[in-house]
């Protein structure tokens, strides 16, 4: 007996390839797919091989429409030629974001499920097809049988709501020839690992892979037992859907595609951590003990300065939605009896977790990491842009040009030492990127003036600024009594000479109506770093000026960024013995963090450990001092190294010691 089928979301993920499996069912004449106008090019390329084979091309057929229209948006003509001639309706279109906004996921979810149901009414559908969730039934705490719905609970987030909300519309308007189906969390093929998209158990991966960089696999951690989580390949979704679709007297029932084994979250943490060889979590602390602190202390913490920014920082760097701490401690289980009863006997059921985890984990690291995205936005932000970097001609300034014009950018390199400029400009351009080289002392007004004369007649304007050029001094304030001339000279370059910079960038990021300036300022403005003031103060007024300069230029689209850089291995700190024996950043980790900068545009971007250093400020000053006047005890003065005592020989630095080392290694990046 042949049969038709109408499909929605038939190009998603799940979508297409249950259309691809139903393609297989011979008693299927036509599959109709509704597909948007905008996205014909994007389905056509998804069933390419299938409309290039003569066995499915005039089986599959294209339906132009809209989800969020009444009648999905078919035109009255589709409506006219199906009616009559659809026996299945498959609807699986819907949003399936936990980070989506409430507004959309009634739109789709909710909306959009209402107008299916009464398309397949006016089509006279025989069978109604809803791809629901295990969301339907909430966070209910027990186990969830395959003919609850009722009973769901702790519907509050908009996914829950519209999933069970979704459910009842077909329950309610449509009548009895209804199958529902509540996949578990869906991941990837269990085959060969295959995913579109980072959601689920796969927002841990980016946390497992930041803790394999940091640590050898054998070190034991401690992490957070939670509630049991269950997890499905979408090959098994696909098969069962397909086979249980048309089964006979199945209709009126709801089939929970799920595993039998829950597992619990930490031990679902340490399967994905043995996948990727990173340590495993042997100690854990159940999670549930955080719900028993009082919700007053909770908020009083999140309201301290600069923790809700830690938290948040910290959340967004391991690519967690905030939402999913609060379902850590997941209290349902699934009971599958019924259709688990019913695929056994065509031998479909899901494989072990363990026999494919390490699959799931490997497509992931090759193909949706999203640190393999990086170069590709970036090269997106900096297509035809212009960039001047002020010290250009080493350290972090150099790195960052290298990294900026292989990505596509125009550099302008300046700097006063007119050879270290022309070595700096040889060893760019030979990486393959665009690079202009402009020797001058921005200290100077004159030179300042022909950079920017340069910059107006070769490239018309400026889009990216970053102040990178700057001086340092390691000095106590009691040994600067009669040397008022540091701090002029260290204002000179690092304020001053950026803010002539500035001024004169902004009138041709104006004009393009856009830009973006970049200050390199360093941890000790957080950190409140001992023998620093000059150094310091310098870069602390280059951030004052610049947030009160990004408030006046918002609507410009003109953006400022402070990066308070830790201490990096150039050569303005190898002047101090001290620093050869303390663990520092690179220039080319330096300039991954501008990277990340023109990428994000924040208005500040610093360490955890800066971060750290500012709320122990905001919460106890005296603390603060103390720590630090301890550190300015533990490391004295040092003659630089290329210093020369009275008699003209160059001093020995002193040896440094354990307790010294120790110190600057637990605070990695602070100048001291």
């Amino acid at each position: 007996m042949n049969m038709n089928v109408f499909v929605t979301g038939g190009t998603g993920f799940i979508g297409s390839r249950l259309v691809k499996q139903l393609l297989l069912n011979t008693a299927i004449q036509h599959i109709y797919l509704l597909v948007r106008e905008t996205s014909l090019p994007k389905a056509h390329e998804r069933f390419a091989a299938e409309m290039n084979d003569s066995r499915y091309r005039e089986r599959l057929v294209f339906i132009s429409g809209n989800l969020r229209e009444s009648d999905l948006g078919l035109s009255d003509d589709d409506v006219g030629a199906l009616t009559g001639k659809v026996e299945h309706f498959f609807h699986l279109a819907a949003i399936y974001d936990l980070n989506a906004d409430r507004e959309a996921q009634l739109a789709v979810n909710v909306q959009g499920t209402r107008f299916a149901v009464q398309l397949a009414q006016q089509l006279q559908v025989q069978t109604f097809h809803l791809m629901s969730s295990i969301a339907a039934a909430g966070l209910y705490p027990g186990v969830f049988r395959e003919d609850m719905f009722a009973e769901a609970t702790n519907l509050s987030h908009p996914y829950f709501s519209t999933k069970h909300e979704s459910e009842r519309l077909v329950r309610e308007l449509w009548g009895p020839s209804y199958r529902i189906y509540r996949p578990s969390f869906v991941v990837g093929d269990s085959r060969t690992g295959e995913m579109d998209k980072t959601d689920g158990p796969y927002y841990l991966f980016h946390l497992i892979k930041a803790i394999r960089e940091a640590l050898p696999p054998w070190v034991p951690l401690m992490g957070i037992e939670g509630g049991r989580f269950n997890l499905v390949p979408v090959n098994f979704v696909v098969e069962a859907i397909a086979y249980l679709a048309f089964l006979p007297e199945q209709d009126g029932q709801t089939f929970h595609l799920t595993d039998m084994e829950h597992w619990k979250f930490g031990d679902l943490l340490n399967l994905f951590a043995r996948a990727a060889h990173a340590p495993e979590f042997e100690m854990r602390v159940n999670a549930r003990l955080f719900q028993l602190v009082p919700p007053v202390l909770k908020n009083g913490v999140m309201a301290t300065p600069g923790v809700a920014d830690i938290v948040d920082e910290l959340i967004q760097s391991l690519g967690i939605p905030k939402d999913f701490f609060a379902f850590i401690n997941w209290p349902t289980r699934y009971d599958n009896r019924k259709a688990e009863a019913l695929l056994n006997e065509a031998g479909i059921r899901p494989p072990p977790l363990t026999s494919y985890a390490d699959r799931l984990w490997d497509y992931w690291e090759r193909h949706l990491d999203p640190a393999l995205f990086v170069a590709k936005n970036l090269e997106e932000r900096l297509n035809g842009k212009v960039v001047l970097i002020t010290g250009g001609s080493s350290g972090i300034g150099k790195a960052t040009a290298m990294r900026l014009s292989k990505a596509g950018a125009t550099v302008i390199i300046c700097a006063r030492d007119a050879e270290k400029l022309r070595r700096a400009h040889l060893d760019i351009e030979s990486t393959g990127g665009t690079v202009v080289s402009h020797q001058a002392d921005i200290t100077q007004p004159d030179d300042v003036d022909r950079l920017f004369g340069m910059i107006e007649r070769e490239f018309a304007g400026l889009d990216i600024l970053i102040n990178n050029a700057g001086h340092s001094i390691r000095r106590s304030v009691m040994q600067s009594l009669d040397r008022l001339h540091d701090f002029q000279r260290t204002i000179e370059l690092n304020y001053l000479a950026s803010v002539a910079i500035t001024l004169k960038a902004l009138p041709m990021m104006d004009r393009r109506r856009e830009g973006h300036v970049i200050n390199i300022s360093s941890i000790g403005v957080l950190s409140n770093s001992p023998r620093f003031s000059a150094y310091v103060a310098s870069k602390a007024a280059l951030e004052a000026f610049s947030r009160c300069a990004a408030a006046e230029m918002a609507d410009h689209k003109i953006y400022f960024t402070n990066i308070n850089m830790p201490l990096v291995r150039t050569p303005m700190i190898a002047p101090t013995p001290l620093y050869d024996h303390v663990p520092t950043l690179t220039p080319d980790d330096a300039a991954e963090l501008v990277c990340e900068a023109i990428l994000k545009r924040p208005e500040r971007l610093s360490t955890k450990l800066g971060k750290f250093a500012d709320i122990v400020h905001a919460l106890s000053p005296t603390l603060q001092r103390q720590i630090l006047n301890t550190a300015f005890r533990l490391f004295p003065e040092q003659a630089r190294a290329d210093t020369a005592n009275p008699q003209g020989e160059t001093e020995a630095p002193p040896p440094v010691s354990p307790a010294q080392v120790l110190f600057a290694t637990l605070m990695r990046g602070v100048h001291w």
